[in-house]
């Protein structure tokens, strides 16, 4: 074979300068020629390379496009292709025309996020599994006066979603809020809609509050305290704005009678059962605060409670949502190839002309983007815009509140507002206009607040 490779290599080189291959075609052959393969490669071709590679191109747009229409509508038209399903095909298809190599796919996925986001599903599948949620939000409820309702549903979905992943708190939430509400004789639509905005709110505050925000912290490396000291007073006045609209549109001529809810009892609890989950959930955000990488804290509190004698792990993996994992593998996958095929230079350069670098039209942006095609693909396309901005760090905690607020504009703008609205529809049918009416007052308030306080702060 050596032989055989010299002769060859001889040949090209006493061929006529004329007659070498030029351009891309050139440096192809000289790519192939030093990597290693044989010539004899070049012979079985039957594409120019250059028309290969504008082939290849077009197919990753044509793939790019399709996945982001279904990430967009929920759905590919006329097939039952959902958005996990939609990314692992795009994924595959861009495997498929080579604009991504089966060997760098994995440089592609960013793999402390996927353990982090992996890790805080089984942490909080433990402490819904043995009924701390439920807990929590009755404990507070029967310590304030029975006209306190609203406030107490919004601020303890919201203190609760700051710190564990806001779609379980919706999930669990709605069941109580309807059981309380049928208890009391009130209309139960504004609670659910309270638990609905301000899980997204709260969820605003830290990292581990929401997907989009576990990748915007593995991108940036912004400490957890840090984004808590920027984000915290943006979830913490959104709530209060929150509490204002709802009052204002729905409670402010409700009476709610104290008999009703002097007689709500705490559910029964094993608190042997509670105090493991409770003492590791509180370890893994103490070890947030003090600087542990949110994925290695979050990972040891995930291995610990799998050290049971008393709770089955095929429940915890039950309640873990696979098809946002796989939603997340398939979408860096995507992103990635995008990367490759100069589809995201494309989009900096769009960028650069419309000048998104200022705080107001990029919070503008996101915001929009948020809702067309939801926070996490928002988020992962324009995660690359940032490192070129004047203020990165500025940027980065932009992204995660104008993605987060945004999502409570309407129905689709988040997973928590469907979790809330599919869970309570046998009870209470929410439609559009009746979200929209209350969420586009509290989105606009919110993320108005979020750009003042961020073009404060810094």
């Amino acid at each position: 074979m050596g032989g055989c490779s010299c002769s060859v290599n001889a040949f090209i080189e006493r061929l006529p300068r004329t007659e070498q291959p030029s351009g891309t075609l050139s440096s192809f052959v000289n790519a192939i020629i030093g990597s290693g393969y044989r010539p004899a490669i070049l012979l079985r071709m039957h594409v120019p390379a250059a028309t290969l590679s504008d082939a290849r191109v077009l197919g990753a747009y044509v793939i790019f496009i399709s996945s982001y229409l279904v990430f967009a509508l929920g759905k590919f038209p006329g097939l039952k292709i959902d958005r996990p399903g939609a990314a692992i095909i795009g994924a595959v298809a861009m495997i498929g025309v080579r604009i991504v190599q089966p060997g760098e796919t994995l440089r592609f996925i960013d793999f402390p996020t996927i353990v982090l986001l992996f890790s805080m599903m089984l942490i909080v599948s433990n402490l819904h599994l043995v009924g701390f949620f439920e807990w929590s939000a009755e404990a507070v409820l029967n310590r304030l006066p029975p006209h306190y309702l609203l406030p107490a549903i919004i601020f303890t979905c919201g203190i609760l979603s700051a710190f564990f992943v806001n779609d379980i708190v919706c999930l669990v939430m709605v069941p109580f809020v309807l059981s309380i509400t049928k208890r009391m004789n009130l209309p139960p639509l504004p609670y659910l809609l309270a638990v609905a905005t301000s899980s997204n709110i709260g969820s605003v505050a830290t990292i581990t509050g929401n997907p989009q925000n576990m990748l915007i912290g593995s991108f940036s490396g912004i400490a957890y305290r840090d984004f808590l000291r920027h984000l915290g007073p943006v979830a913490l006045i959104g709530l209060f704005m929150n509490w204002a609209v709802l009052h204002w549109t729905h409670t402010r001529e409700l009476r709610v009678r104290v008999e009703d809810v002097q007689r709500i009892p705490l559910p029964p609890l094993n608190v042997s059962r509670l105090r493991k989950p409770v003492i590791v959930a509180v370890m893994v955000v103490i070890g947030f605060f003090v600087g542990v990488p949110p994925a290695m804290m979050a990972a040891v509190g995930a291995a610990a409670l799998l050290i049971s004698r008393t709770l089955e792990p095929h429940k915890l993996y039950e309640d873990a949502d696979w098809g946002l994992l796989v939603f997340f593998v398939g979408l860096f996958v995507i992103v990635g190839a995008a990367e490759n095929a100069g589809i995201v230079a494309r989009l900096l350069e769009t960028a650069r002309h419309w000048n998104v670098q200022h705080l107001s039209a990029f919070t503008g942006v996101v915001a929009v983007l948020s809702n067309v095609v939801s926070n996490v693909p928002a988020v992962m396309l324009l995660k690359s815009l940032i490192p070129g901005f004047a203020n990165p760090h500025q940027a980065w905690l932009a992204l995660a509140m104008a993605s987060t607020l945004a999502g409570n504009l309407t129905i689709t703008g988040s997973v928590a507002n469907i979790i809330v609205v599919e869970t309570a529809k046998k009870e209470v049918p929410i439609g559009f206009w009746e979200y929209f009416k209350v969420g586009a007052p509290i989105t606009v308030l919110t993320l108005f607040f979020g750009w003042i306080w961020l073009a404060w702060v810094g």
